[in-house]
């Protein structure tokens, strides 16, 4: 029986709910039956509409094209037909077959189209052209699509050289809006580089015979981005493609993941197929690029004209080998298995040639990489030199070893070698500072490290720290203290003797401490160089954690390394160096200067009287405020105040107390600032609002509230953590602030450590991504480090001061 519109609609929209909601597991299945249920509808509307009587066809392209409709997919529909078709019936058919659509409640992408004009657009925008090679008639004259189809597909292969070239620019510039998909903590699953649009490009990259294009064997990773997109768009009841962090859990329940943190275990396997689509974009757009380069255009559409198959035609131009390693040549831009190579003999030889190809600047082969994980033997233990070398080699030749890990990578050899490395690998890092997973950070790590070897007497032992220090993460503990334990078993078996895995732990067990020193310790207290030095107990392990820092930082993101963090690490090696060599603790290269400064500031002073020095580092970015005032209990908390307001990002302060020449006392307070953005206030403008709040002018407090207010309170935020470090200082108490970053932080803490009649003679403040870390150093009015009692009490304040309404 012939439905209605209005019936069919029905039929499909009760059809359609009882689908979507029927519980079991997501998969291809359930997105072909969706895409046959609407497919049955769409023809319902097909004839009821009267779209059979023009001779048009009903086509659906993209996703729907390839049956790969989600739950909340538009449907990208094109209407065909031949140029006799009159405007007025056109316009009548299309409005009897949208109009349904749109009453469903369903997002459609609709277009009406002769094929000559639908070839044109194609020829014009890339958009179009992926949507049309995936072409599929619904309903009505299949020889219109098929006419169409083959006409831009022939258009495709054409000019297929000049074309990929701007496929490729897109993909790039879309990485450069959407990230990678590996590595995201709140990824893409369509336009992140290794998503659902990459799976697509691959495609067409494939279609257009220049190059092969391994779409099939990534079946499993477009299957599972689609489950996961499809639990998204019924999770949240909405068309979205963003995997955020508030959804993780229930996505992952919908997929049946259940294992202690389903949220991480859902990213990871997000992470694993993205890493795997992306690198097989990878290897596919450089032999794009290097057989469109090296044949130039008209010789790809010689070959196509000749032969269909330009991939087969170019392999037949194959260089001729050049030895590049024992066992490993160079053919075609690529390092390969010599004819000779026999990896069943030979465990070492993988890495000979992951070294080879990275020194050389090269990527190992595909084909090489699968031979060498079917046939590899495995290494003995220890490892012998040579394999110890060849890793050195890789990881020493810098960023062109990363797409040579990530090879070795996809075929699980790093695992197998390491074991310890499958528990880091695609691993996420809940923490917004790093920009990878914990393996790509730990690889990151080590080619950044390959920059430093000029500065350290071991550069081996340098970039395998490197490469070990984050080692224990993603289990369960301390990943410092549980990493100092996986290397020193890990070590011996690499082939490192008893020193040197007594250096690569020292190196894991400090990687922290030459940044949490300097940034959050008074590096003029004694004590702080001290301990440093008894905890690195060589200049030879100084060195490498000072290379080590620096590769780590540069590793983890733009928030964990800046020209003022970089300063102060310098400052405080100097100063280990120095106690190390038996000479006297050093002086502050810019003390000299800085007590200028501030002899210059208490002059400016008055009885009443507020001085304000400003000074600029255009080198470090960092702007120093000297301030100097009458003292009184709560200062540093109005200064902090102002600078707040004024969009200065506190850094670090130092504070003492001077006699002027009048023989009153000042309070001198030094602190070293960032603008949030721009330029600093003026200096004019910073001394008279500081003025104005010394003499109780202008309530700093009620501004910063005001402003406070307008911001929403952060949510899913830890709570913060106040604590009195034990033994960080020697000639005060040191308190630790762990807090989420809100304006006028700093001001709430230092008035409550003001309120509670403490002096602070040293801040330093750290913020990583949206964390703060600070660190006060305290003194009673005698100054004297505080009493038990007092330090108690103050910890149970300051947590007070701390809490939002």
């Amino acid at each position: 029986m012939r439905l209605t519109a209005q019936e069919a609609t029905g039929s499909y929209t009760d059809a359609r709910h009882e689908l979507l909601e029927r519980p079991g597991a997501l998969g291809s299945p359930r997105r072909k039956a969706l895409s046959g249920l609407t497919d049955d509808w769409l023809r319902a509307l097909y004839v009821a509409s009267g779209a059979g009587e023009i001779g048009a066809a009903l086509v659906a392209v993209g996703g729907y094209g390839r049956t790969d409709l989600a739950p909340g997919s538009d449907l990208d529909l094109l209407l065909l037909h031949q140029p006799s078709v009159s405007p007025s019936d056109l316009t009548a058919v299309a409005d009897r077959l949208w109009y349904p659509v749109w009453d469903a409640g369903l997002k459609l992408d609709h277009s009406v189209r002769v094929p000559a004009e639908a070839r044109r657009l194609a020829a014009a925008d890339l958009r179009v052209l992926l949507g049309l090679l995936d072409a599929r008639t619904v309903a009505g004259d299949d020889s219109l699509t098929k006419f169409l189809r083959e006409s831009v597909l022939g258009d495709w292969r054409a000019l297929a050289p000049r074309r990929l070239e701007e496929l490729h620019r897109g993909v790039e510039e879309r990485t450069a809006r959407s990230g990678e998909l590996a590595h995201l903590l709140e990824p893409d699953l369509k336009d992140s580089y290794g998503g659902l649009r990459d799976l697509v490009a691959l495609r067409a990259v494939a279609a257009s015979w220049v190059t092969d294009a391994p779409v099939s064997a990534l079946a499993a990773q477009r299957d599972f981005l689609l489950d996961v997109r499809d639990a998204l768009h019924l999770v949240t009841g909405r068309a979205t493609d963003r995997l955020m962090q508030q959804e993780q859990v229930a996505v992952a329940a919908r997929l049946g993941l259940s294992g202690d943190d389903p949220a991480d275990e859902l990213l990871r396997a997000v992470s694993s197929a993205g890493r795997a689509v992306a690198y097989a974009a990878d290897t596919t757009w450089h032999r794009v690029e290097r057989l469109t380069r090296r044949t130039g255009v008209r010789g790809v559409l010689g070959a196509l004209a000749g032969s269909g198959s330009t991939a087969r035609r170019l392999r037949g131009s194959v260089a001729e080998r050049a030895p590049l390693a024992d066992g490993v040549v160079v053919q075609d831009g690529e390092a390969v298995l010599a004819a000779d190579a026999r990896p069943e003999r030979d465990p070492v030889l993988v890495l000979r040639a992951a070294a080879a190809a990275a020194q050389a600047g090269m990527r190992l082969s595909p084909h090489a990489v699968e031979r060498l994980a079917r046939d590899g033997a495995s290494l003995p233990e220890p490892w012998p030199a040579s394999a110890l070398d060849s890793l050195v080699s890789l990881l020493g030749a810098g960023r062109p070893a990363l797409p040579v890990w990530e090879a070795l990578d996809q075929a699980d050899f790093w695992s197998r070698l390491i074991p310890e490395w499958s528990v880091v690998r695609s691993a996420p890092q809940r923490n917004p500072v790093h920009r990878f997973t914990v393996d790509r950070h730990l690889v990151e790590t080590a080619v950044n490290a390959a920059a430093h070897t000029r500065r350290v007497g071991r550069p081996d032992l340098l970039l395998v720290g490197a490469l070990l220090h984050d080692i224990g993460k993603g289990r369960p503990g301390d990943h410092t203290d549980i990493g100092v334990v996986l290397v020193s078993e890990m070590a011996p078996r690499m082939g490192f003797g008893p020193e040197d895995t007594e250096t690569l732990v020292a190196m894991v067990r400090h990687h922290l401490l030459l940044p949490d020193t300097a940034t959050r310790r008074d590096l003029d207290d004694p004590a702080t160089v001290d301990s440093v030095a008894a905890a690195v107990q060589s200049e030879e392990v100084l060195d490498l954690l000072h290379a080590l820092t620096e590769a780590d930082a540069a590793a983890t993101g733009p928030a964990a390394w800046s020209e003022w963090k970089k300063s102060l690490i310098e400052d405080l090696v100097a100063r280990t160096r120095a106690v190390l060599a038996g000479r006297p603790h050093p002086s502050d290269v810019g003390a000299f200067a800085a007590e200028a400064r501030i002899a210059e500031a208490v002059r400016a002073t008055s009885s009443e009287g507020v001085a304000v020095l400003l000074d600029e580092d255009e080198v470090t970015s960092v702007t120093t405020v000297t301030v100097a005032a009458p003292d009184r209990t709560g200062l540093l908390s109005i200064v902090a105040g102002v600078l707040s307001l004024h969009r200065l990002q506190v850094r670090g302060a130092q504070v003492d107390t001077v006699t002027a020449s009048d023989g009153t006392p000042r309070a001198v307070q030094v602190w070293t600032v960032t603008p949030a953005f721009g330029d600093p206030p003026p200096v004019e403008r910073l001394r008279e609002d500081i003025s104005r709040a010394v003499l109780g002018t202008m309530d700093v407090a009620a501004r910063l509230d005001a402003r406070e207010s307008a911001y929403p309170a952060p949510v899913g935020t830890a709570d913060p953590s106040v604590k009195v470090v034990p033994g960080a200082s020697d000639r005060a108490t040191v308190l630790e602030v762990r807090a989420h970053d809100a304006p006028a932080l700093l001001h709430r803490i230092t008035r409550a450590i003001a309120a509670a009649d403490v002096m602070i003679t040293a801040a330093r403040v750290a913020t990583l991504g949206s964390e703060v870390v600070d660190v006060f150093y305290l003194v009673d009015r005698a100054g004297l480090p505080l009493a038990q009692s007092r330090s108690d009490a103050l910890v149970v304040t300051v947590l007070g001061a701390l809490a939002r309404d």
